[in-house]
């Protein structure tokens, strides 16, 4: 990326130089046109009062207008030129505006896998992975679910956009959302397809799988949209891609650190039990 950054700096340099140089010379061609024009007037005023060879004054007057006429072709040609460069210049600016866009996108990615890891505290997860979807996917209404290891059913714990218990349990498997999950697969409709919420039984418009190998985890499901997105972008997919492998490894942590500590706490009350 410092490479890139490096020799866009140095075309955008060497353009500027190239502008600079154009302008000094378009100035130059302007005076010697001027100059010249001068030239013309005054030596056609002295025609008036002063005897003159003809033959000399049509060879001058022939030479004057050969030099017009290059000062214009030349003029011409550098305004081509420069032309060209001010495409130039636009494409640069189009290819800089990517990166910095590409930078930015690069830095969301990177802030969301900090959150989704900073915490073994499994309420916080699911809080960080609802500001995840929030904030950069840009959803309305979804909800994260959580596998059931005994029944195998995905149940409802947090959501946005809709009350909980609007959303339904669905089992491994079935559904847009089971399916999702069991193949592991990360699941897309379009938005512009017509779909009601999760209280009128209407289909998402993702289903992102969380499992952890062949564990299953959970999954995100989104319904709706922000007003302002009409669809999905590269990012988005990016992460999709990061929300099915960093949410399930953060939630897995999670729940066997605290898993871990309730245990190790029934350890111990059974150990201060023993020795009172």
């Amino acid at each position: 990326m410092s490479d890139e950054r490096s020799d866009f700096n140095e075309r955008a340099e060497a353009i500027l130089s190239v502008f600079r140089r154009g302008a000094e010379f378009t100035r130059e061609l302007v005076e010697d046109n001027r100059r010249l024009r001068r030239q013309l007037r005054a030596t056609q005023e002295r025609q008036q009062w002063a005897a003159r060879d003809d033959d000399d004054w049509a060879k001058l007057r022939v030479e004057l207008l050969d030099r017009i006429e290059l000062l214009e072709s030349e003029k011409e040609s550098m305004q081509e030129r420069l032309r060209e460069i001010e495409s130039e210049n636009q494409q640069f600016a189009t290819r800089h505006s990517e990166i910095e866009e590409e930078n930015n996108n690069l830095a969301n990615l990177y802030v969301a896998s900090f959150q989704l890891h900073s915490t073994l505290d499994p309420s916080e997860v699911v809080k960080a992975i609802l500001e995840i979807v929030i904030n950069l996917i840009g959803a309305e209404i979804f909800c994260v679910y959580l596998c059931d290891p005994k029944s195998g059913v995905l149940e409802p714990v947090a959501s946005e956009g809709a009350p909980v218990s609007q959303f339904p349990k669905v089992s491994l498997g079935d559904g847009f959302v089971g399916r999702a999950v069991a193949e592991n697969e990360v699941a897309t409709r379009s938005p512009s397809q017509p779909t009601a919420g999760p209280a009128f039984g209407g289909t998402p418009l993702v289903a992102i799988p969380l499992r952890v190998g062949d564990r299953p985890i959970g999954a995100i499901v989104l319904y709706a949209l922000l007003a302002q997105k009409d669809g999905f972008s590269a990012l988005d997919q990016e992460l999709f891609s990061l929300l099915a492998g960093h949410a399930a490894t953060a939630i897995f942590a999670a729940q066997l650190h605290a898993q871990s500590e309730r245990k190790l706490n029934t350890i111990q009350g059974f150990i201060d039990l023993l020795t009172k």
